[in-house]
């Protein structure tokens, strides 16, 4: 299988996991290891690549100064660290881009600004227009201000969100491992994976979490959903080290290279799926489940036993069948209080009972993603 797409990419976002920045917990960012990213980052540009820069690494450069050796586990002291790694971070950067006399640019996102339309288009225009002028956006989450209910959860998915976004021709994730394996790197016989033609390939191989350097929060299952997002829109995604990063983007045969899937899922029903938090859940009867899965079709009244969660017209919610397993997510057409008197009718009957407004489907086959 061939790697061109990968030294052809013409913008590519690039995200470097907090231990690859600081090594273990509690030491401060290692300069020579954001030199080798910029480096790297300067190479791509010279070739006429953009660059955006997805970065971890706020709240693990925050724990030394505040004398701390371990991540917290509590959100308001990952605030506090990350409100102070923040600014070290990116002044790291901007010190070591100016060897490359590039300039490098701030953006601190949650997921109000992926998951509302309106913030997703201001990002999109920002990003954008940084780009234009030449300058390498370091995105990261605003983690000194989050919350547990708006957090990413971790910088890998925020990274394939943010290739989504400005239509990115390649997602590259920077790891302290330096591929995909077939089992945990550290056990006997594990063997390493270069290529993955389909997320299906992998799914029986047992994942690890994050590593042990005890400073990120994401680990191997999270690069794998990150590579499903991207691949399924069309972007191949390479999983290196950071060692091994300035060859594997040069197309050596380093790390592993996910390819992308021929037919492509539309980005709408991807941040659909993976970038809008559900406010309720509709729970369906067998024979809706049946329709949805094998038939394509949208959700009628009919087929709903009951609601969970109070939303409004628009918001996403989770399609849930009667044993419980989320099916699809979609956006509904009715507020969750007026769902209580249309279950289990047929909308011509809603139509005569409440008016033609009702003769409609609570959530469009067009704004509906299987999970």
């Amino acid at each position: 299988m061939s790697r061109a797409q990968i030294t052809s990419a013409k913008r590519i976002v690039i995200k470097i996991g907090s231990s690859s920045l600081t090594g273990r917990a509690g030491s401060a960012l290692d300069e020579a290891a954001v030199n080798k990213l910029v480096d790297v980052v300067a190479a791509c540009k010279k070739r006429g690549t953009e660059v955006v820069v997805v970065s971890s690494g706020a709240i693990a450069a925050g724990l030394a100064p505040l004398g701390l050796t371990a991540r917290p586990k509590d959100l308001a002291t990952q605030q506090a660290a990350a409100s102070v790694g923040q600014g070290l971070l990116v002044a790291q950067y901007t010190q070591s881009f100016a060897r490359h006399s590039i300039t490098a640019s701030q953006v601190l996102l949650t997921t109000e600004d992926v998951v509302r339309r309106s913030h997703y288009q201001n990002a999109q225009r920002t990003l954008y227009k940084l780009l234009q002028l030449g300058v390498v956006p370091i995105i990261n989450e605003n983690d000194s201000v989050g919350t547990q209910e708006i957090r990413f959860g971790d910088n890998d998915r925020l990274a394939a969100l943010v290739a989504l976004l400005i239509g990115a021709d390649l997602l590259v994730l920077i790891s302290d491992i330096d591929a995909l394996y077939d089992a945990p790197p550290n056990q006997s016989g594990a063997q390493r994976i270069h290529e993955v033609s389909s997320i299906t390939d992998i799914e029986g191989f047992t994942l690890g979490g994050a590593g042990s350097a005890g400073v990120g929060s994401g680990g191997m299952v999270t690069k794998v959903e990150a590579a499903r997002i991207t691949t399924s829109a069309g972007i191949p995604m390479l999983l290196t080290s950071l060692v091994d990063s300035d060859k594997s983007l040069a197309g050596e045969k380093l790390g592993t290279y996910f390819h992308a899937q021929a037919s492509k899922t539309t980005s709408r029903l991807l941040w659909l799926a993976h970038a809008t938090k559900s406010q309720g859940k509709l729970i369906l009867d067998k024979g809706a489940v049946t329709a949805i899965l094998e038939r394509g079709v949208s959700l009628l009244p009919a087929g709903v036993t009951a609601v969970e969660g109070d939303f409004i017209a628009g918001d996403a919610v989770e399609l849930v069948g009667p044993d419980g397993v989320v099916i699809a997510r979609g956006l509904v057409a009715f507020d969750s209080e007026d769902l209580p008197q249309m279950l289990g009718r047929s909308t011509k009957e809603l139509a005569a009972a409440l008016g033609a407004e009702y003769e409609r489907e609570l959530v469009h086959r067009d704004d509906l993603v299987l999970i």
